[in-house]
């Protein structure tokens, strides 16, 4: 058993049995610590040697993946914790989390919506009008996969993999990544296809696209924009958000659900933020395991 095994699995007993916590706070807590583990050990780090420099690296990680700094601070509070149990536990003999500060409060950090702000905004869609049923599914599209605005708008249907439960996604520098896709995203796309785009004339050369406008023509990234300032406005939902917002609350939302963090790095498509190291290459199957484990769209019918 590895260094990080061991330590996590006596933190947890201690956090059970001598501070008396509830399953569920023990798990947050487990969970937490399990982030910082995927980190270091794709630098292959263990707990005697992990040092501040490091942790500040792991902060800025969390902080580049979007998370609210809410999440940030429970995420550190949690590595605190672990670390002060190590110190006390003697299995090390200087704790490097003493220095590592808390997001500070009014620091610029990306919005990111609760699940029930998103179910508001999707249902305050009228689905009742030629572009509700479109709109569903750009939104469940964009939640559900964390996608990038562009990556939307130039979503193709030759990149959609239904039976293989994936989407190929073309990103920054014409890189491509597999993401896993849920049933919600399925089941919306294949409405509005069938009922809505199948009826359209479309414009020559934008016949692959997935989105389309009323015109048959490729959406663009200011009318994502404005679909979403939009329904947030009509859905009452005060917070300054955008296509963006989306991809943060993904990351967000599985990250909280326990979600491995390499994993979430690779399906967002990051480059490894703290340059040199190479993150060990995550097969697919073990995507779509921690989409199916972790999203909370994963369940949707």
């Amino acid at each position: 058993m590895s260094s990080w095994k061991r330590y996590i699995k006596d933190f947890t007993s201690y956090l059970k049995i001598e501070k008396g916590l509830a399953a569920n706070s023990v798990r947050a807590y487990e969970n937490d610590v399990k982030k910082l583990e995927d980190f270091a050990r794709a630098r292959n780090l263990e707990t005697e040697t992990i040092t501040y420099t490091h942790l500040k690296e792991f902060v800025k990680e969390l902080y580049d993946l979007g998370l609210s700094a809410r999440s940030q601070a429970r995420i550190i509070s949690g590595v605190k914790q672990f670390f002060q149990y190590l110190l006390m536990d003697q299995e090390i003999d200087k704790d490097p989390s003493n220095l590592l500060e808390m997001p500070k409060i009014g620091r610029m950090l990306p919005e990111v919506l609760s699940i029930q702000e998103i179910d508001l905004l999707i249902d305050t869609i009228d689905l009742s009008s030629k572009e509700g049923h479109r709109n569903k599914a750009i939104l469940e599209t964009l939640y559900s996969c964390g996608l990038r605005v562009s990556e939307l708008v130039h979503l193709k249907f030759e990149d959609i993999f239904f039976n293989e439960g994936f989407i190929r996604v073309i990103g920054k520098g014409n890189k491509q990544r597999l993401v896993p896709v849920s049933a919600s995203v399925e089941k919306e796309i294949g409405i509005y296809s069938e009922n809505i785009r199948n009826h359209q004339e479309i414009k020559p050369g934008n016949e692959s696209y997935v989105f389309l406008n009323r015109r048959g023509a490729k959406l663009t990234r200011v009318m994502i924009f404005t679909i979403i300032k939009n329904l947030a406005a009509k859905a009452g939902i005060e917070k300054n958000i955008s296509p963006h917002t989306f991809r943060h609350s993904f990351a967000t939302h599985l990250l909280e659900g326990g979600a491995n963090l390499r994993a979430i790095q690779e399906m967002l498509g990051h480059e490894s933020i703290t340059t040199t190291e190479i993150y060990t290459h995550l097969d697919q199957s073990f995507l779509k395991e921690v989409i199916l484990s972790f999203h909370p769209r994963s369940n949707s019918n």
